[in-house]
């Protein structure tokens, strides 16, 4: 027996030892030996400590009966807690203190070393400056933690080093292999550790649990709250180790919460992969674009997703997934990296331009997710943002590479795997990954599994059979709720052995894990194959009610749908997801694109793809009511499901049976996608809808398109396009009686009269549009053709009848809740009563508008509302509040490529730092009267004599080199009048 270590433990009038022993099995026994006593080891004689009443030692054997108060241990086991340290910037102090930090570095090992095994802690494990360290209790832990801090904080260290120690603690199981542990409560302390700071100590939910009852003297306990920890799983609540000697006040904790992302809480914990991590986060350092390739469910998405978190906190701007399975246009992707960074489109600049611009100043993470059916366009889309971005990071998974220059590749491997042995016990399997992956779901699947001595064999069987693939273990571990894990491994054997003819390593594991879903695609009934069939027409996923309604056909009734669906999930199969209060289900790509093969092959999928495009179809024509009554709840129901509208958008443009109904869905979206900013996707559409169907096959559905387009044209303040968009409409209207679509037509033609300044006319259509909503008796034309006329009487200065007319608008909206024309009335409201001069009547209409623009989501139109608001915050001299609201304007104009507030923005921008800046000032004015590649536009202001005003106010006040500077204001872009008016303001 060797003495490892001792410490000195004082007590009554004799004083002891610990002395900590390795024994044959390398478990430790702890002996704690009372002074004056003297043991042997080996045959050498070790000096024990005197006693207080002698100086001479005792020479005896130490027997049994003598260790008193002997006390055996062994090292921590069962449920333990560990503790993790760190010493937070360590590389740095190396750099910048390269003589001192070797002592002081010794020092701090010692400090915390005593501190840990002052208090029976057991260190398993030293990285660099990191301890690892495991205590039969939580108390035990907690003391040796405020003891290492205040020693630490206590020490004097070389002038001008200061060593700040961060620690973390969390209890649960481990499992014990060679004087280390392995488990997921370490994986959490980890985690937790992460999270800290330099001189601060933290635990978790169970281990407060365990200390709150028992807390030293001083010692304090401060709930931070719950926090996603980078694994991805359930969030944590942590808290604060405080003492009146310790600093107490830090940052927020670095997790998830804090950082910007969109990376989603997984509903399972990530089991092994540990040094797949690792190998995936040092490729990362290596290269900008990482591709994660491998077969179908081997886990490339998940491992993705984890490495993503682990290394988020060095990505300032976040990491960011985007799906990619639900989309089949090549088009598309670059618009759905752009939509999850929040960037809208820009008229005149591609989606891949639009990208490279946003993305050029930032350093973000980009995931993309599922590239293989779309590998051509991702390949294209992460060249180009590689080119051009130089602080931009890419993970893809795919089943192959992309294939670009600069690209690293890493094959997924299976999870590591049992040999096989038929002598394979519960304790020898838990080192592998595929078993721990088995086990883990297996109790999810049915709580009262364990493994055994006796099922052992099968559960390593079923493992390696499987050859480790993430997804085909899940599956089968949901077997389990019918099946015991030997009947698995027998299913298993058969049906492998029927497909590979005995040798089952020859196949690729793509055909291994088809094998598997034929496995369990033919334990289905005939009516839940036919059901998982059918599901295969969704794209990113749907409800109960689309199921039911698609789905239901022949031998599988309306009604069955919901027990089918739920023998589904069941078996892990179909994905359900509870989210306010809705349940969505969604297949596994995989899984999907081996349904969909099966419903080619039955010869029911055009039947089920012309149902999908019917129901949806259906839906969206429901909707549109809704939309126009301005419900905000609409939009996001529509949002949801916007896979599947592409999805049955592109299938009616397949053939002749289904065009018609696919036409009359893009009409029916124009508003939706005219508010979400879709607009050059809804082009697209009503273009190749227009090009594809004749007049004479649907003249109103051809009409209501038209219109659609043309209101987009306006949005983008192509006043040809919208004119050309409008005239056609109108006469397809009046050739067909189409009341009032022509209506709609004649106010659509008056922006293009407005912006050749010809009044007379805009005053002519607005009228005559209003009088035909009032002969058909169309009450939310009538309430749209009194707002267009009251912003007419306010941009010729007729503000009694523009109010009049506003004010009876408004009572109408209030009536009928429309909550986003009250919130574009009030705003015209209070730009009225702005230029009659009533500043707080103007005031509390715009603040009533920002207010109801907000309830829905309305971050277009706000824009104008808030350039408003700025002049009558100028208009009282209030120029810090002015600026407030001139940058929120600012920010959501550039974010969102929005043109129709921008010139009202930058007056109002020019007014707010004339008194700081005044150059700067007549170079916005300039930008934004006479810069001829602007293409801003005055909207409902358009012959407003207040901009000419306030130019010449500006002149007169400033005198010479006004003039200069104005005209320099040609030469800048819009984007540079912003960013110049903005830093002026400070």
């Amino acid at each position: 027996m060797v003495p490892l270590r001792g410490n000195h433990l004082g007590g009554g009038a004799t004083t002891s030892r610990l002395f900590a022993i390795r024994l044959p099995d390398n478990s430790i026994l702890s002996l704690l030996i009372p002074s004056g006593a003297e043991t042997l080891c080996h045959g050498s004689p070790f000096q024990g400590e005197t006693s207080p009443e002698t100086s001479q030692p005792q020479t005896n054997l130490i027997i049994a009966s003598q260790l008193q108060p002997a006390l055996t241990m062994r090292i921590p086991t069962g449920t333990v807690t560990f503790l993790f340290t760190d010493i937070e910037g360590s590389t740095k102090l190396w750099e910048e203190f390269p003589a001192e930090m070797g002592a002081s570095l010794a020092r701090h090992d010692a400090l915390v070393r005593e501190a840990i095994e002052r208090h029976d802690g057991y260190v398993f494990k030293t990285v660099g400056d990191a301890f690892c360290a495991a205590f039969h209790t939580a108390p035990q832990a907690l003391l040796a933690v405020v003891e290492a801090q205040l020693a630490i904080h206590a020490e004097t260290w070389p002038s001008g080093l200061s060593l700040k120690v961060r620690m973390a603690l969390n209890t649960g199981s481990a499992e014990v292999r060679d004087d280390d542990y392995f488990g997921p409560s370490l994986n959490r302390v980890a985690r937790l550790l992460a999270i800290a700071h330099g001189g601060q100590a933290i635990l978790s939910d169970v281990t407060h649990d365990l200390c709150r009852d028992v807390l030293p003297e001083s010692v304090t306990l401060r709930a931070l709250g719950e926090h996603r920890l980078k694994d991805l799983g359930r969030p944590e609540s942590v808290y604060q180790v405080c003492h009146p000697d310790l600093v107490s006040e830090f940052s927020k904790l670095r997790s998830l919460e804090t950082l910007p992302h969109n990376l989603p809480r997984q509903l399972t914990s990530f089991i092994g992969r540990e040094s797949e991590v690792e190998k995936v986060k040092g490729l990362v350092s290596k290269g900008r674009l990482l591709t994660l390739t491998g077969s179908g469910g081997c886990g490339k998405t998940r491992l993705s997703l984890q490495v993503a978190a682990e290394v988020l906190d060095t990505y300032p701007d976040g990491a960011w997934l985007v799906e990619l399975a639900p989309l089949s246009d090549p088009e598309l992707v670059a618009r759905a990296v752009a939509g999850v960074l929040g960037m809208k489109e820009q008229e005149g600049t591609s989606a891949i331009q639009g990208l490279k611009e946003f993305l050029k100043s930032r350093k973000l993470l980009i995931v993309l997710d599922n590239c293989e059916h779309l590998l051509d366009a991702c390949a294209h889309l992460a060249n180009e943002i590689l080119k051009h971005c130089s602080d931009i990071t890419i993970f893809a998974s795919s089943r192959e590479g992309l294939g670009i220059a600069g690209e690293v590749t890493y094959r997924v491997p299976s999870l590591s795997l049992p040999t096989g042995k038929l002598t394979e016990t519960p304790e020898s399997l838990g080192q592998y990954e595929a078993v721990r992956l088995f086990v883990d779901r297996a109790l999810a699947n049915s709580p009262t599994f364990q493994v055994t001595n006796q099922n052992a064999p099968a559960v390593a069987s079923v493992c390696q059979r499987l050859d480790g693939i993430p997804l085909a273990i899940e599956l089968a571990a949901a077997r389990l709720r019918s099946m015991s894990v030997e009947e698995v491994n027998e299913r298993l054997d058969q049906r492998f052995r029927l497909l590979t003819g005995g040798s089952r390593t020859a196949l690729p594991r793509q055909q291994t894990l088809r094998s598997l879903i034929d496995w369990s695609y033919n334990l289905l009934t005939d009516v839940e194959k036919s059901l998982l069939c059918r599901l295969s027409v969704f794209a990113g996923g749907w409800t109960l009610e689309a199921a039911e309604q698609v789905c239901a056909a022949e031998s599988l009734e309306e009604w069955e749908i919901i027990d089918h669906l739920t023998s589904l999930a069941d078996k892990s199969l179909v994905v359900a997801e509870g989210r306010n209060g809705t349940t969505r289900f969604h297949l596994l790509e995989t899984v999907r694109q081996y349904s969909r093969d099966r419903m080619i092959e039955s010869g029911e999928a055009e039947s089920i793809r012309d149902r999908h495009l019917a129901y949806f179809a259906r839906v969206a024509a429901a909707m549109e009511p809704r939309m126009l009554s301005e419900m905000p709840e609409v939009f996001p129901l529509i949002e949801r499901d916007l896979s599947n509208y592409r999805t049955a958008l592109s299938w009616s443009l397949e053939g002749e049976n289904g065009i018609d109904i696919g036409y009359a869905l893009a009409s029916d979206l124009g508003l939706f996608w005219r508010v979400r900013g879709y607009w050059r996707e809804a082009m697209d559409w009503f273009q190749r809808f227009l090009d594809t169907v004749p007049l004479e096959r649907a003249p109103e559905t051809r009409c209501r398109v038209l219109l659609s387009a043309g209101w987009m044209a306006e949005m983008r303040m192509d006043f040809e396009a919208v004119e050309a968009y409008a005239q056609e409409s109108l006469e397809i209207a009046q050739r067909f009686g189409y009341l009032l679509q022509e209506g709609r037509s004649l106010a659509l033609l008056s922006p293009a009269a407005r912006s050749r300044g010809q009044l007379g006319l805009v005053r002519e259509l607005l009228e005559e549009s209003l009088s035909v909503y009032r002969r058909i008796g169309h009450e939310h034309g009538m309430v749209t053709g009194l707002v267009n006329l009251g912003a007419f009487y306010e941009s010729t200065g007729e503000l009694e009848m523009a109010r009049a007319t506003l004010e009876e608008a408004l009572s109408r909206l209030t009536e009928q809740g429309r909550v986003r024309g009250i919130a574009y009335t009030t705003g015209r409201l209070g730009s009225v009563a702005r230029l009659q001069g009533d500043l707080d009547l103007a005031e509390a209409y715009l603040s009533r508008s920002i207010e109801a623009f907000g309830s829905i989501g309305g971050t277009v139109e706000v824009t104008e509302v808030h350039a408003s608001i700025a002049h009558v915050k100028l208009d009282r001299g209030d120029f810090e509040a002015a600026g407030s609201h001139l940058r929120i304007c600012c920010a959501t104009m550039q974010e969102l490529g929005v043109s129709q507030a921008l010139f009202w923005c930058l007056m109002a921008l020019g007014r707010a730092v004339f008194h700081r800046a005044p150059l700067v000032a007549a170079k916005i004015w300039g930008t934004a009267m006479l810069n001829p590649g602007s293409n801003l536009d005055r909207g409902d202001h358009a012959h407003s004599p207040e901009p000419d005003q306030i130019v010449a106010r500006g002149r007169e006040a400033f005198g010479d080199g006004f003039d200069a500077a104005f005209e320099e204001g040609r030469t800048q872009s819009t984007d540079q009048a912003i960013q110049s008016g903005l830093e002026a303001l400070g």
